[in-house]
């Protein structure tokens, strides 16, 4: 999640661990061990260094990473990745994943990561919005970025997933910014477990319980409000991917996201991958962009029929 320079592999593995080690500090140093080493093996080859970038503002104290295709050629489409960490913590430097710029630059498109204010001390309502003011600042400084306005995705993982999805389907917040979804090519939700919020709430053990909590309260209204399965009724963005490993809240929640959009009669494509619990849900925005990765091939094919190239 942190760039792959090689002094900040070991400190990528502490951030990676650092919730499952939380959540285990009392299964004993081997259980211990044997997480780490997991853990290392779910990173996966060593990725390219980070290409040139600029960190630009964007409104509410926040701003984003903007690394322009390594080769351009005219406008370029671009992908907006809205990093994870259950509401509360992450940030762009740390929870990207270290192949998204290199791969998607490579690819000949523009690739940008944001921050968004976190929990306690904003809502999640603002961290919607901070999406949505990103990519109107994004849109605003298109000629000059050499972005083309109308190829932009959204993509995010975990708890960037629930934002995405709700951007993407709660044109709300684009309004809000004098966007609409057709200022959206498409959003890929990668193994988020909270589009019906209500129903995961209900079902979540201690730990993740506590951050759902935290983010959503106890309103079932508020709760509702923020579910994008629950606003998935047309109209939404045009298209999604939605990416899940095998754990079975996520794949639950994936499922019922798809076929609320399909009865909606937006585009949407879903695919599981291999991967279970903790180790699983890192590695999928770990190792997305690795050309060795099994998800890899899948997201790209999908860009190319939403970009035409």
């Amino acid at each position: 999640m942190r760039k792959a320079a090689v002094p900040m592999a070991a400190a990528l593995a502490a951030a990676l661990i650092l919730p499952w080690a939380a959540g285990a500090q009392m299964l004993g140093p081997g259980m211990l061990a044997r997480g780490l080493m997991r853990n290392r093996q779910a990173m996966g080859n060593m990725a390219p260094p980070a290409p040139p970038h600029q960190t630009l503002a964007y409104g509410n104290g926040q701003s984003y990473d903007f690394y322009p295709p390594l080769h351009p050629a005219g406008p370029a489409p671009l992908v907006l990745f809205v990093h994870g960490g259950a509401w509360s913590r992450g940030s762009k430097d740390t929870a990207t994943g270290p192949w998204k710029a290199p791969h998607y630059t490579a690819e000949g498109y523009a690739f940008a990561s944001m921050d968004y204010r976190l929990v306690p001390k904003a809502r999640v309502e603002d961290q919607a919005s901070d999406v949505a003011h990103a990519l109107k600042a994004i849109l605003r400084d298109a000629d000059r970025l050499g972005v083309d306005r109308q190829r932009i995705v959204l993509m995010g993982h975990s708890a960037g997933a629930q934002l995405v999805a709700l951007v993407g389907t709660d044109e709300s917040y684009l309004k809000a910014e004098g966007l609409s979804f057709a200022d959206l090519a498409g959003v890929i939700p990668i193994d988020g477990a909270a589009y019906d919020i209500p129903k995961q709430m209900e079902t979540s053990g201690a730990y993740m319980g506590a951050r759902y909590d935290e983010a959503f309260g106890t309103d079932p209204a508020r709760q509702r409000a923020l579910s994008a399965t629950l606003h998935a009724e047309a109209p939404n963005a045009p298209r999604f991917l939605l990416l899940h490993v095998q754990r079975p809240d996520g794949v639950a929640q994936a499922k019922e996201l798809a076929e609320a959009l399909r009865s909606a009669g937006t585009a949407v494509e879903i695919q599981g991958f291999p991967g279970t619990g903790l180790m699983g849900h890192l590695a999928i925005n770990q190792r997305l962009g690795d050309p060795t990765y099994e998800v890899t091939p899948v997201v790209d094919e999908w860009l190319k029929q939403v970009f035409g190239k």
